[in-house]
């Protein structure tokens, strides 16, 4: 699944079936090349991040959660991974040598586990497993 695909996706209470907020954008951890978190948009309450952990499924129509309690204020690492600033999509792709590879234009992960598959850039597909970091700049990866 892409991140343009996935982005909106409602977020549903599997104990209501209530839809309690929206897919705003996706939490990367460029260490382990995965998504740790999504950032909320339409959230009942404070909080707009929802840890992946806190995920029951992520469908290809709805992410499912057990209820909105769920939904909270980022704390310690997941905090500092979404800061929107964070964002992969729009990020310019730079190797380590400091070569420009291009612009994330999407990201592929795997809806199961949320490992990032490949970044996106209008002409290359580069594997995820690459990425060594991710700031309000770039994201950089192996070459």
């Amino acid at each position: 699944m892409r991140f343009k695909e996935a982005k909106n996706h409602k977020v549903v209470s599997t104990t209501d079936a209530a839809t309690v907020a929206k897919v705003r954008a996706f939490v990367v951890d460029p260490r382990t090349a995965s998504v740790v978190g999504l950032r909320l948009k339409k959230a009942p309450g404070p909080g707009d991040v929802i840890a992946w952990s806190d995920l029951k499924a992520f469908g290809r129509d709805a992410a499912t959660i057990e209820s909105a309690e769920a939904i909270r204020i980022a704390d310690g690492d997941l905090a500092a991974l979404a800061e929107s600033d964070r964002d992969l999509m729009g990020k310019r792709v730079l190797t380590e040598g400091g070569d420009g590879l291009g612009t994330v234009n999407d990201v592929e992960f795997d809806p199961a586990d949320g490992s990032i598959r490949a970044i996106l850039t209008g002409t290359e597909e580069i594997a995820g497993p690459r990425m060594l970091g991710l700031g309000s700049y770039a994201v950089v990866v192996r070459a």
